[in-house]
């Protein structure tokens, strides 16, 4: 029996080939590659991290250390909306365990899984790199900073699109 192998989509290839004519080796948009691809997808899969690797003409192995060093690449599917969650010790000791706890409590998940409703992914990071303004989570593309009890309901709120 032979092997299907995952082809990427003309849209993916033309945007991962429109990245590589600015470079001088396609390996060097690996990072971009897995970041248009997980744009179509919401997720890279290990058939579309090794379709990556073939057309950058590096091995899947060489990708899979990039995907897994940057904690914006998913490995495996996600929510609609991802919530990341730092744990660096800034926003340890202002209480991030608390806001992960009450997180848990409001979206009945534990870290690093998903919703039911496939609505929220929450996943902690070591650091989003607002230490000043620690506790701090991004749901989706936003940054919520001085996270306490009240800003975390109206920052799910919104990130649920009830606001």
């Amino acid at each position: 029996m032979t092997e299907l192998i995952p082809v990427l989509s003309d849209a993916e290839i033309a945007a991962i080939d429109a990245e590589i004519s600015h470079v001088p080796y396609r390996s060097a948009v690996a990072i971009d590659a897995l970041k248009i691809v997980q744009a179509h997808r919401g997720w890279v899969s290990d058939e579309s991290l090794r379709a990556i690797a073939r057309h950058l003409e590096m091995s899947a192995e060489e990708l899979e250390g990039v995907a897994t060093f940057y904690n914006l690449i998913f490995r495996r599917p996600v929510g609609d909306r991802v919530i990341l969650l730092c744990n660096s010790v800034t926003c340890w000791i202002k209480g991030c365990e608390k806001i992960e706890a009450a997180i848990s409590e409001r979206l009945g998940v534990k870290p690093g899984e998903t919703t039911a409703d496939n609505a929220f992914t929450l996943l902690p990071v070591t650091c989003l790199g607002a230490c000043d303004r620690a506790p701090v989570m991004m749901v989706g593309d936003e940054l919520h900073q001085d996270l306490d009890l009240a800003s975390l309901d109206k920052a799910l709120a919104k990130g649920a699109g009830d606001e």
